[in-house]
């Protein structure tokens, strides 16, 4: 694999400071009940999780935004929630983290989406989601896009965080294509095959492996091959991407075997992961386009944006909850050279 030097990276995560970026999608409230175990309830064969404490975290495209801001890059939220608590609490947990929510709207027809997850030992127990899935309609989507376009001007780069919850209908990508096409003005998404979108000409789409697989229509194929570059089944799903999506760069995560970076008219490019230990995945795919896309607005190339990115997932994997990282914990993750 490519060695990118420590000085590179400090210099590209600098530039990021002076960038602007902007989200939209789906925001959640990602909350967490912690306890211990230490008996069977006698009503049923479940555990009895004793409360110890609980904390709140933004999820869905709000933890996107959320690891922009903890890398120091100017970020502005859009998205759509409930007029409830779980709204006040996320609202409130973002701007603690200098994200601009002007941009959210609030509706009285839906439920901020939250997801309860309990946690024993270091282990879920069961997870909770309460949520709206309808798509959104005309006249909030309208204002939505409104808000965003006002900021659109100055941006450097727009992420798309699709958790199929309502807020990415085909009419909000395609304006969002559009307007992004016309300035010229990178767009990223992390795709949900079971949303059906048109995906076609994004400048970046990053689905994990299981994703790609069903963007393309290709069954899974039991256990991957050891090297991903001799992996014919995953180059034939590559290759079928590039060529009916048309993507300017395709990054596919592949768990304990890092990313797969491909573009048309050059060969994937392979990096394996760095995680040393992995203790929780939970946001890892929002670590990753959010870190790849602030690199490359900062002058990146897409091997130095896949590289960072890598080493930037590497550490949230290894953190509990929905965690991000900072510029100082990547930076550690690179050797200085002398």
């Amino acid at each position: 694999m490519k060695e990118l030097p420590q000085t590179r990276v400090r210099t590209i995560l600098r530039n990021a400071r002076k960038r602007k970026i902007l989200v939209v999608g789906d925001v959640m409230l990602d909350q967490f009940i912690w306890g211990q175990v230490d008996r069977i309830s006698p009503e049923a064969p479940v555990p009895v999780v004793n409360f110890q404490r609980e904390s709140f975290m933004p999820g869905g495209a709000a933890n996107v935004a959320r690891n922009l801001a903890d890398m120091q890059v100017p970020v502005w939220m859009y998205g759509l929630t409930g007029k409830d608590g779980a709204a006040k609490k996320l609202r409130k947990l973002l701007e603690e983290q200098d994200v601009d929510c002007s941009g959210m709207v609030s509706s009285e027809e839906r439920q901020t989406s939250r997801k309860t997850r309990i946690i024993a030992h270091q282990q879920q127990v069961v997870r909770i989601d309460r949520e709206t899935r309808e798509p959104v309609d005309e006249k909030t989507a309208d204002k939505i896009l409104k808000r965003l376009f006002e900021q659109l001007a100055d941006a450097d780069a727009v992420i798309v965080g699709d958790y199929a919850k309502g807020v990415v209908t085909q009419e909000v990508l395609d304006d969002l294509k559009e307007i992004c096409r016309a300035r010229g003005i990178w767009l990223s998404l992390d795709p949900k095959p079971a949303h059906h979108l048109d995906l076609n000409g994004l400048s970046l789409i990053t689905p994990n492996r299981k994703e790609a697989y069903e963007l393309a229509g290709v069954p899974a194929d039991g256990v991957p091959a050891a090297d991903p570059l001799k992996d014919k089944v995953l180059m034939k799903v590559a290759d079928t991407l590039l060529e009916d999506l048309s993507p300017a760069l395709l990054l596919v995560t592949l768990g304990d075997k890092g990313m797969l970076l491909c573009r048309k008219g050059a060969k994937p490019f392979h990096i394996p992961t760095i995680a040393q230990e992995v203790f929780d995945v939970s946001g890892a795919g929002d670590t990753v386009i959010s870190s790849f896309t602030l690199a490359i607005a900062a002058g990146a190339s897409p091997v130095e944006a896949a590289i960072i990115a890598n080493h930037a997932s590497g550490v949230v994997v290894g953190k509990m909850g929905t965690a991000t990282t900072s510029q100082a914990e990547v930076l550690s993750t690179f050797k200085s050279r002398k």
